[in-house]
């Protein structure tokens, strides 16, 4: 009997050995490229971000920073997110346009990133997203922020005939439609355009200027603002699927909290504002007619051009981007 009950043992013992056992999810290290250069604040708070998730993600989820535009051409980024080159990329859907016509809606946003994902809108950007570009729309990390136009000469009404304005897709349309001759670069070509005369003026948001010393070649800052500075976190459909449930959940988690502390552009906004008069940009401003139409331009055209070439989306983001 205890013969039997030695072997009985033994052998329960080499049954379990042999049973397959739960396996432990491996950590995963995702590589995260940006639009933007490191000197610039979408990076330095982005930083923040990352050393945040990295020490509570140790085990389970690490970002690696590869870097900016000295790593790879802003315009490319989107590209390279939705083909795997890279997992991450920190950029503006305006400089994914070639991939996706709906990717610059994101500048029209009327509502806050957190009311986005209370309506609905959130959802209906990741449908879009997830269909057209093989990516995942992970967070809005820029908001409540006006672009401008900033000029090396004045204008004594919304008119920019004559002027040769730099642009990205964001106010392409519109600025033609003021008259301007515009000029597409990267942002790091811009200040040599100031320097040389290439470019009268350029688009770009109530922050950042100082970033790339524009304000040594910027003359005067149109108001008002119009539309919505977007930058987000987007990453490759097919690497999102291929994390366990848990990692998604942790990665969703740090995103949003990321995306919550949006207010910080309110108070740094009011600062760049600030900042610019003290370095002699003037502000050009119209009657309250006139401005109400300028901005009311500006949408019209905006949609306008994205309802005709995103026919079946361009609609539902217009009713729920719009107040």
């Amino acid at each position: 009997m205890k013969r039997y009950a030695i072997a009985l043992a033994v052998s329960t013992a080499l049954c379990l050995a042999a049973a397959p056992v739960p396996a432990m999810a491996q950590e995963v290290t995702l590589r995260v490229v940006s639009s933007f250069a490191e000197n610039t604040q979408y990076v330095r708070n982005f930083d923040g971000f990352m050393k945040k998730l990295n020490a509570e993600g140790k085990g389970n989820v690490q970002l690696n920073f590869v870097g900016g535009p000295k790593a790879m051409p802003p315009f490319e980024v989107g590209n390279a997110v939705r083909t795997g080159v890279v997992d991450i990329g920190l950029t503006t859907g305006a400089f994914y346009t070639n991939i996706m016509p709906e990717a610059d809606a994101l500048k029209l946003t009327q509502l806050p990133a957190t009311e986005l994902r209370r309506n609905g809108g959130h959802d209906l950007i990741n449908r879009i997203w997830n269909e057209k570009a093989n990516m995942v729309y992970l967070a809005r990390i820029v908001d409540y922020t006006p672009f401008h136009a900033y000029l090396t000469k004045p204008v004594a009404k919304p008119d920019f005939t004559g002027l040769k304005l730099r642009i990205t897709p964001v106010y392409r349309d519109f600025f033609q439609a003021l008259g301007a001759t515009v000029v597409q670069t990267a942002p790091g070509e811009v200040y040599t355009a100031l320097e040389r005369g290439v470019v009268d003026g350029y688009g770009w948001p109530i922050h950042g200027i100082f970033d790339f010393n524009w304000h040594e070649k910027t003359r005067h800052r149109v108001e008002p603002g119009f539309y919505n500075a977007e930058v987000s976190l987007v990453m490759n459909l097919d690497k999102w699927k291929g994390l366990t449930a848990a990692q998604r959940d942790f990665l969703s988690r740090q995103v949003v909290a990321f995306e919550a502390q949006n207010d910080f552009w309110k108070k740094y906004n009011e600062d760049e504002t600030r900042r610019q008069q003290a370095a002699g940009i003037q502000v050009i401003s119209f009657d309250a007619a006139t401005a109400r139409q300028f901005t009311d331009r500006a949408y019209e055209v905006a949609w306008a051009g994205i309802i005709k070439a995103s026919p079946v989306y361009g609609p539902q983001m217009r009713k729920l981007f719009s107040r």
